[in-house]
């Protein structure tokens, strides 16, 4: 009996790399109005290195890129980008169709749930405070808890702990099979893999139960 659902947070309940994609290209169409010297093509290969170096969390990959390419940091041009990037990413950040209704009815039948996100604490919870979601979860597991990130079993065991749920009666709802699925099945938990925000392509899925192409699928499944 499922009596607890776990959901990752980016592409599972929100298109994070849809609205990072967004955001990212009005911040550097702004730099470069605002002077940068540089195409398009090479702010974002150097946007995508760093990210790719550093994570795609960091917070100052502005301020490295404009470090890199102009030896200083240029105030008008990182303050453009900043705005720019600031106002796409309100407007892209949305849920996937159908999340608020499925997480309205969770909550109606009793269902206790709960976020287990490798962000870092404060952008997990701006996301899901902007979204007005921050009301739906009764626990909250960041990589800031554990200083260990998924498929390591420590996150999913702190969640499991905090929901005071069972493996076995707790169900986990992620997009990267190698991360939420693996650590989910390996902690005990069942898994459902959200194939709507996959935006990696050609996954095993070899340790999924179930495959959600709508997340209201999974409504059924809890039932």
């Amino acid at each position: 009996m499922i009596k607890a659902v776990v959901f990752d947070l980016d592409n599972t309940l929100v298109d994070f790399m849809g609205m990072k994609r967004q955001a990212v290209d009005a911040a550097i169409g702004a730099m470069m109005d605002a002077g940068l010297n540089l195409t398009y093509d090479q702010v974002r290969e150097h946007i995508d290195s760093i990210y790719k170096e550093l994570g795609i969390e960091y917070q100052q990959v502005f301020d490295r890129l404009l470090t890199d390419v102009l030896g200083h940091v240029d105030p008008r041009i990182i303050s453009a980008g900043i705005i720019a990037y600031r106002r796409a990413r309100e407007a892209a950040l949305k849920p996937y169709p159908h999340v608020t209704a499925t997480l309205m009815q969770l909550n109606r039948r009793g269902i206790k749930l709960g976020i287990l996100s490798d962000a870092p604490t404060r952008e997990a919870w701006l996301r899901l405070c902007f979204i007005n979601y921050h009301h739906f979860f009764d626990v909250v597991v960041t990589f800031d808890d554990t200083g260990e990130r998924k498929p390591s079993p420590l996150p999913f065991k702190t969640v499991l702990n905090r929901l005071d749920v069972a493996p076995e009666n707790a169900i986990m709802v992620g997009d990267w099979a190698e991360r939420d699925m693996l650590g989910a099945r390996n902690a005990g938990m069942k898994t459902a893999f959200a194939q709507y925000g996959d935006s990696f392509g050609n996954q095993d899925l070899k340790d999924v139960d179930y495959v959600l192409e709508d997340i209201k699928q999974l409504l059924d499944i809890v039932a």
